[in-house]
C-alpha cells in the first residue's frame, strides 16, 4: 500500500510533466529550444535527451503528438548518428528520404509529428528550436518543501 508521501511524490511528478512508460520515466516539455539547450535541461532535471530503442517507445511518443528533439545526433561524424550516450544507431524511424543532411547543415534529430506512419523522424540545424523529451530511470523532482 502506498503511503502518503509516496502519493504526494507521484501527484507532483505528473504535475511536472513526467510521464511513466515501462520502467522509464518521460519529461515532456511546455516550452521550446535548441537541442544544446534542450539536453542541458535534461541534465538538470537528472535525465538526458530520449534514447528510442524499440518500436513500442516510438508508438509511445508518437502518442503524445509533439514536434520534439531525442537524442540523436552525427555532430560529431557527419552520418554517423549516435544517440546521446554515445550507442550507435540500431533501430531507425526516420521519414521517407531523411536523414539528408539538406544544406549541409542537418545534425540533430527530431520526432515530427506529421508524419502518418511510426517514420517520424527528421534531420534539422540543431540551432533551431523545438520541444524536447528527457527520459530517466527516476523522474527528478525538486525537493519537497
Amino acid at each position: 500500500m502506498l503511503n502518503i508521501t509516496a502519493l504526494y511524490i507521484l501527484e507532483k511528478v505528473n504535475l511536472e510533466g513526467w510521464k511513466k512508460y515501462g520502467s522509464r520515466y518521460y519529461y515532456f516539455s511546455a516550452e521550446e529550444k535548441s537541442w544544446n539547450e534542450s539536453r542541458q535541461d535534461c541534465r538538470e532535471r537528472r535525465a538526458d535527451l530520449v534514447i528510442i530503442n524499440s518500436r513500442e517507445e516510438q508508438e509511445f511518443i508518437k502518442k503524445e503528438n509533439k514536434y520534439v528533439w531525442i537524442g540523436l545526433s552525427d555532430a560529431k561524424s557527419e552520418g554517423q548518428w549516435k544517440w546521446v550516450d554515445e550507442s550507435p544507431l540500431s533501430t531507425a524511424f526516420w521519414r521517407s528520404g531523411e536523414p539528408n543532411n539538406a544544406n549541409g547543415d542537418e545534425n540533430c534529430a527530431v520526432f515530427s509529428t506529421t508524419a502518418d506512419t511510426l517514420k517520424a523522424w527528421n534531420d534539422i540545424p540543431c540551432s533551431y528550436e523545438a520541444g524536447w523529451i528527457c527520459e530517466s530511470t527516476q523522474p527528478y523532482v525538486r525537493r519537497l518543501q
